[in-house]
Formats: structure tokens, sequence, C-alpha cells
């Protein structure tokens, strides 16, 4: 039931965008979200039968016209609030060592610090909030269309364009020709803002602490986690790290 705010926000951005011509995925014309068993659920349409995923590029167009979108009256949306589960995740999870434990909650302290401190230069508006190649898939027609709509929210505009720059730059997942199409596609390139290496220090965080759920579970997610948080503490090289 925890998410069902998230799930009402998801179905209300999949009409606005559809009624907009925006290529996104479509919830079926149904009164949901539904709650069976204590479970919070929605219902899409099939966008295809494999999993296409868009490039850089074609993630750079989608956003360059998703930061121009005005939401309508009756769609209010959240201000970003970017730790707003990385604490609890911390807390409710046994999984981590005291020590690991307490190294967290000092970078989550000091993260928060030097968000507040930046100082953005697009203006703020409407944002995917975890805008990837990995939530946009094309359609059966080649189309790519966007997905995974329960982040969104009113926000800096970098946030949504720091993931792609850090997953070529830090992680190695695109490679410079690729990086360099999604910034012309965009028209801007987060890299050469001087906040830049902070937020993406932040999204870099919260990807580790997002996995850390999956550790107590999946000791592949639990090797990844603690290889990600020993890059976090000696300042490794992310080269080595799985995506997810």
């Amino acid at each position: 039931m925890a998410y069902i705010h998230d799930a009402q926000k998801e179905v209300a951005v999949a009409d606005w965008l559809t009624t907009e011509g925006f290529p996104v995925v479509r919830a079926l014309s149904l009164d949901q979200p539904l709650i069976l068993d204590g479970r919070v659920v929605t219902f899409w349409e099939s966008i295809s039968e494999v999993e296409d995923y868009a490039s850089p590029a074609e993630l750079g167009t989608l956003l360059a016209r998703l930061h121009t979108m005005r939401t309508p009256a009756g769609l209010r949306l959240p201000r970003l609030e970017p730790f707003a589960r990385a604490e609890r995740r911390i807390e409710d999870n046994d999984w981590f060592s005291p020590g690991d434990a307490a190294f967290l909650r000092e970078r989550l302290a000091r993260l928060r610090d030097e968000y507040a401190a930046l100082s953005f230069e697009l203006p703020q508006g409407v944002i995917h909030g975890d805008a990837s190649v990995g939530n946009v898939i094309r359609d059966r027609t080649g189309r790519p269309v966007l997905l995974d709509l329960d982040g969104f929210a009113l926000g800096p505009r970098e946030w949504d364009l720091v993931l792609t720059a850090i997953y070529y730059e830090r992680f190695g997942w695109h490679t410079a020709q690729e990086y360099d199409a999604y910034t012309q596609a965009y028209g801007f390139d987060v890299m050469r803002w001087p906040g830049y290496r902070v937020l993406g220090d932040v999204r870099e965080f919260l990807m580790v602490t997002w996995l850390s759920q999956k550790a107590g579970q999946d000791e592949r997610a639990a090797a990844e986690v603690r290889k990600r948080i020993r890059a976090l503490r000696t300042g490794a090289g992310r080269d080595d790290w799985e995506p997810y």
C-alpha cells in the first residue's frame, strides 16, 4: 500500500502524455490502480515482444521534448526529493555490517549538504526522475517509448541528464560517440556544469542503496553491493560495476 500514490501518479502521467501525443507506455482504460491481495496493481498496453532499448541519442531527443512540456492544472506532481528513500533503505536493511551502515549514513549526510548547495543551470520543471536508456523501449514500429513513470516530479532538469553522463564517464556503459550524440540531441552537456560531480555522486550513492534491497536474498546482488561500497570507501574506479 505504501506505493499507491506513486501508482496513481504513474497512471495520471501516462494519460496526460498520451493526450499530448508523446511516445509513452499507455495505461489501460480502466479504474486503476487496484489493490489485490494487499498489492498495488496497474495494467498497461504491451509495447513489444522484445526488449529493444533505445539509443542515448533517442533518449536525449525524448528528454528535450519532455523538458519543454507543462503539466495540466489537475496533475499535481510532487517536488523532487532526491534522498526520500535512501535513509530507510539503510536503516531497515540488517544485511549491512555495522561499519558499512555507519559509512553510508555519514556519506548520506554529506551528500545532502552538497546537494543543497548546488546552483542549477537549467530551468526547473517536469522531470522523469530515472531517465536512462533502460527506461526507453522501441515499440513494434521501432519508435522509442518512455516507460517507468513513477518517478515523475518537478525538479532540476540536470537530474534527468546525469545518469547517462555517469553511465558513460564513470561506468563505461556508453561510448564517447553515444554520449556525444546524446548531448547533441538534448542540446546541453551536464558534464560541463560545475555541479556535475556532486550530482553524479548522489545518483551513484542512490544506485548502491537501491540495489542493497536485493542483497539479503540474492548473492550476486550482495557481491555487487559489497564491491560498490568498497569503491565508495576507497575511491576505486567504477568501470567494473555491473548494470542492474
